[in-house]
Formats: C-alpha cells, structure tokens, sequence
C-alpha cells in the first residue's frame, strides 16, 4: 500500500457547464461540460499524485456512474481500491453564469449504503499493510452510513500507530475527534458547527481558544482552519500560524478546500514540518481558485504561489 491512503464513502462524477445567464422555466443552453472525479477523499489523492507522493484510494461507488468514476480515477493513475455497492454513484454539478461571474453549486445526498458495504470499507482499511502512515477520510457520509463512522476509522488507525486525518462537518466530524485524531481542516462554518456550545468564535482569539480546548481535551493534535478570503490559521498546542490570503481573483472556489488538505498531506508525508506544510496548503488552496470548473490545483501554480506565502506567528 501507499503512505498516504484517502478514504471516501461519498464520491461523485462532478460536472461543471456555463450558460450566459441562470433563469427559471428556461431551457438553459450550456457550453460543453467537463467531468471530473470527485468527492473529498478522491479529490485530496488527485492532488497528491500531482505533487509526487505515494497515495492510494479507497472509495465505495456502484452503478453505471461507479464504472465511469474508476475510469476517471484509473485515468489520472491513482491506485486505488474502490469497494462495490448497490446504489448509484451520485452527480453533481456546477454551473458558472458567464454573465456575472456567479456559480452556483448542486450536491446531491448520495447512495444508501448497506451495513454490509460500509464494514467492507472498515475491512480494507484494517488490512493497510505497515507501510501507511497517513489515512485521510474526507467528505460527507452518504445515507445508511453512521455517524461514528470516522470515529471507527479513527480507532483502526491508533490500532496501527497511524495518524488520522479528517475533513468533514457535523455529526460526522464530531464523532471523529471524540475518538482522537491527528489533524482537522474544517472550514470556518464547519468549526463553529463543530464549537456550537462554546460561544460565538467571531474573533480570531476565539478561534484559538477553541482549538486548543480541543487539543487539551485529547482530541486533535492539529487544526488547518481554512478562512476563505481571510487566509488560514494553523494551530497546535505551542503554535499559531496565521497565512493572510493571497491577492488572486477567483476563477472558481470548487475544490480549493481539498486542494489545500492535499498539499498539506503530501508536504508531511515528504518529511517536512508542519510549517512547510501549512505553506504548501495556502498555496494549493489559492491554485485552485484559479482553475475552471471543478478543476483542482497544478503543480506548477503550487509552486509558484508558495513563494508569495507570508505566515504570521501569533
């Protein structure tokens, strides 16, 4: 197996079109569509076969769009480990009006997935071989899979003595931590959905104490909170590193989040600090604003931007 293995129990084909204009009860003329893999999980390997690092897949797909979503995979040369279920792999789609630069996003819930086929994917994980030292479960739960989901993975993982990292939100989110994880990169409404009982978190003070709370708690050892047009913040239990965002206009915001675990993924399984880590995020996060549709970052975008990375210790 790889040292790097993702974990999506939602994926998806995502297709993005254009029209001039959104308008009810019109037949809306679209440009031609693009299809892309998609899916946290997916999306967070996708970026760190890009960079160079070793990563494998596991995902639960089925149906005609399963099929069309391991060619996808298969096709951007990711090994993976797709586990076969009964319903059908969902589709969204995002549509960008030409006319005023707005896009619009439409997620759909998912399959129901049976007891038998979520276990099948716990099963899996059991059986990594020595060699993983990073697992990334990241997206949401399609219906019929539990809450505590990430929480079991998260407890296969210390089994092991391999650092979990999560990407998701509500219940699914808050399971995990209670069982411990080594890092979260929840959005800033994500956060505040997780810290739900503690306050407002409207200032940057607040954010800290919140995370360090975790951390004293036992539950994450890191938090990428990710600010959108404000930057990021990283912080551990001795350190905080703010990253103003970088000047760029965004093409599109899809996949910016997954684009910035991805980097930040790979930089730690290349052996560098969290510091550099946390730059190479920033900067795969500001790539990805700058590709169309539900592209992710490019290599070459990430390591240009990362020269303009300014962190600030707070």
């Amino acid at each position: 197996m790889a040292d790097v293995v993702t974990l999506t129990m939602n994926p998806s084909i995502d297709l993005s079109v254009s029209v001039v204009r959104v308008l009810p009860f019109h037949k809306l003329r679209c440009a031609e569509g693009r299809r892309d893999p998609g899916g946290g999980g997916i999306n967070v390997a996708r970026v760190i076969k890009r960079l160079g690092a070793d990563v494998s897949a596991i995902y639960a797909a089925g149906g005609t769009l399963g099929q069309l979503l391991r060619q996808l995979i298969d096709a951007e040369a990711i090994p993976a480990s797709p586990i076969p279920i009964s319903g059908e792999t969902r589709e969204d789609f995002t549509v960008l009006e030409r006319s005023t630069g707005a896009q619009y996003r439409f997620v759909l819930p998912g399959p129901h997935v049976a007891e038998r086929e979520w276990r099948a994917c716990l099963d899996r994980l059991a059986a990594l071989d020595s060699r993983t030292r990073f697992i990334v479960g990241s997206g949401s739960l399609p219906p019929g899979v539990p809450d505590d989901f990430y929480g079991r993975v998260a407890q296969l993982a210390k089994q092991n003595s391999r650092k979990t990292v999560i990407d998701s939100s509500g219940p699914a989110l808050r399971a995990a931590i209670e069982a411990g994880v080594y890092l979260i990169k929840p959005s800033l409404n994500e956060f505040r959905g997780l810290m739900g009982g503690d306050g407002p978190l409207e200032t940057q003070a607040d954010w800290i104490k919140a995370c360090r709370r975790l951390m004293d708690q036992g539950r994450v050892e890191v938090v990428a909170l990710t600010l959108g047009d404000r930057g990021a913040l990283l912080v551990t239990r001795d350190r905080v590193l703010c990253a103003p965002a970088l000047a760029i206009k965004p093409v599109s915001i899809v996949g910016a989040g997954d684009s910035f675990l991805g980097a930040m993924i790979w930089s730690l399984a290349a052996g560098h600090g969290l510091e550099t880590a946390f730059r190479y995020g920033v900067a795969a996060g500001s790539a990805a604003l700058l590709m169309p549709g539900t592209e992710l970052c490019q290599r070459e975008d990430v390591e240009r931007l990362i020269k303009d990375v300014r962190l600030q210790a707070i």
